[in-house]
């Protein structure tokens, strides 16, 4: 009987560890013994870490002819349950139908969601960049404001959170709302960061960066506060500030899906799963975790996987190599990435790269930007529907900083 190796999701983990794992099994010579198969909604990789952008025709390249050059298996559906004890899982349809499929070998891959507190007016009034609907559902919205009255709420924007993705954003947000309300418009964009300054967790090195560029592009910023209240006309912070503005965007934090939850064994706080050093989910056996769902040490200094594409390519290659390693005889690869860099896109201003957990910044402005641009539209994407391109690419030993 053909053993079955399932996947759910097919963002840059699952992606990844479904070319991975097929690279295995055809280095096994296994290809009629072992199957893999990837669930997921649609077989296309949606380009989350670049939905700050407009450029929404670029940002879900398909994978359907990619997984059939390697030989795997798309099925469209939502893995909706995971029973690990019987080896199986439920697979929700688009049209309200479930079917259950046994499993040998599971990887995890279902990715992170933004965390959403219950804060009065967040869900009924904010906007979000997580995921390409919210994305796009806030580009309809700012273009929409050009038919409105020119008041200053109409041209604010209150971005809360100021870490990685609101940095990004409202770096951005000056010049495109001006693109859509025109050059002289008196636009306004605030960040609203509960941490002591906007990058808190990047650290010192950048910061001086970080905040030359928000200067540069005339954005403001509301730190050691947090947003208390939304509503359809602004925001209400916790320090008692109400600021005026037709576009909240909400930024603040990720969890792990909730999928992750449904799987036994040790969670950090984040909802991942811890994983040992093969991505093997911690006493669930056949099960493996990669990308946002996975709590994995990257060295042997403490240091740990965070929720970022750089760290979910790596982990897919890995997870999917070892989850069909282990049903064809193959030695098992350990998943480690001690080479750690940030490049952060600043708007006009640039951009800024730093090296290490300690962030060293080593490229700021222009250089920044353009290797910035060269991650976002190339490092990133899928690789053409070449069997052996891919197959080289897909070695959990190979090594992208993205």
């Amino acid at each position: 009987m053909t053993k079955q190796i399932l996947i759910a999701g097919s963002g840059f983990a699952g992606t990844w560890a479904a070319l991975a794992a097929a690279r295995a099994v055809s280095l096994a010579g296994k290809e009629g013994e072992i199957a893999v198969t990837v669930v997921s909604p649609e077989p296309a990789l949606h380009m989350r870490p670049r939905l700050y952008e407009t450029a929404f025709d670029e940002m879900t390249p398909g994978i359907g002819p990619l997984l059939e050059a390697v030989g795997v298996r798309h099925l469209p559906g939502t893995v909706s349950d995971v029973d690990t004890a019987g080896r199986r899982v439920t697979v929700a349809g688009k049209d309200g139908t479930e079917r259950v499929l046994s499993y040998d070998r599971f990887v995890l891959a279902t990715g992170s969601t933004l965390f959403r507190p219950a804060i009065p007016g967040l869900a009924e009034h904010a906007f979000d960049v997580d995921q390409f609907d919210g994305a796009t559902r806030l580009h309809d919205h700012l273009t929409a404001l050009a038919g409105r009255p020119d008041t200053p709420a109409r041209n604010t924007v209150v971005v809360v959170g100021g870490g990685f993705t609101g940095i990004e954003l409202a770096t951005k947000l000056p010049a495109r709302l001006r693109s859509i309300l025109g050059p002289d418009a008196a636009v306004r964009v605030v960040v609203l960061e509960r941490a002591p300054a906007v990058g808190w967790e990047l650290g010192d090195g950048p910061r001086p960066v970080i905040e030359e560029a928000l200067a540069d592009a005339g954005v403001e910023s509301r730190t050691g506060a947090a947003a208390g209240a939304i509503d359809a006309g602004g925001v209400v912070t916790t320090s008692g500030e109400r600021i005026e503005a037709a576009t909240v965007v909400w930024t603040a934090g990720m969890r792990a899906s909730p999928l992750a939850a449904r799987i036994p064994g040790a969670h950090d706080a984040l909802g991942r799963l811890a994983a040992d050093r093969y991505l093997r989910a911690q006493g669930v056996p056949g099960v493996f975790v990669a990308g946002d769902v996975a709590l994995a040490a990257t060295d042997d200094d403490g240091n740990t996987a965070l929720m970022s594409c750089q760290h979910a390519l790596k982990l897919g290659r890995v997870a999917g190599h070892n989850a069909a390693a282990e049903l064809a005889g193959l030695p098992l690869h350990p998943y480690s990435q001690a080479l750690y860099v940030t490049c952060l896109d600043l708007g006009p201003w640039g951009a800024v790269q730093t090296e290490g957990w300690d962030r060293r910044v080593v490229l700021t402005r222009g250089e920044a930007k353009a290797l910035k641009r060269e991650i976002n539209t190339k490092w990133i994407y899928p690789p053409a529907p070449d069997r052996q391109a891919a197959f080289t690419l897909a070695d959990p030993a190979y090594e992208i900083v993205g």
